[in-house]
């Protein structure tokens, strides 16, 4: 299955960009935040399922070898990044239908400043486990 995702993905991916750009209708480039947010959330949502997510990747190639107390906080906070993903996603999708004024403040402010939200959230408590589980 991961196959099949892999070599489906940027097929997919491709398709939806050229479809936007190609009817150069403005209310098509509004869909590209929902594309991009939908398969973000689908990259992390299928990893999930594998017996790596995404960020347990990520954790592994910075901190190298992973112990049991880590991966399971990286698999949680790989469920927090779906729950967020997917309501910006969502958030995303209801702009395209309100004006456009709300979507450009949305799609090109809001939306990148709750991303950068999480991380800084996010990194305090990090430290705040390893403090708590190997110091």
């Amino acid at each position: 299955m991961k196959d099949k995702i892999k070599l489906t993905a940027p097929v997919v991916f491709t398709l939806c960009l050229v479809t936007i750009f190609y009817f150069k209708r403005y209310i098509l480039i509004k869909y590209y935040p929902p594309v991009m947010n939908g398969f973000i959330f689908s990259v992390f949502f299928i990893s999930l399922f594998c017996k790596e997510t995404v960020i347990q990747k990520i954790a592994r190639i910075r901190e190298g070898g992973l112990n049991e107390k880590i991966s399971e906080y990286t698999r949680n906070l790989t469920y927090v990044w779906c729950v967020f993903l997917f309501i910006n996603f969502l958030i995303s999708i209801l702009t395209i239908f309100l004006s456009d004024r709300i979507w450009i403040i949305y799609n090109g402010f809001v939306s990148y400043f709750l991303v950068g939200l999480m991380f800084v959230i996010e990194y305090p408590i990090r430290l705040a486990f390893k403090r708590r589980h190997f110091l």
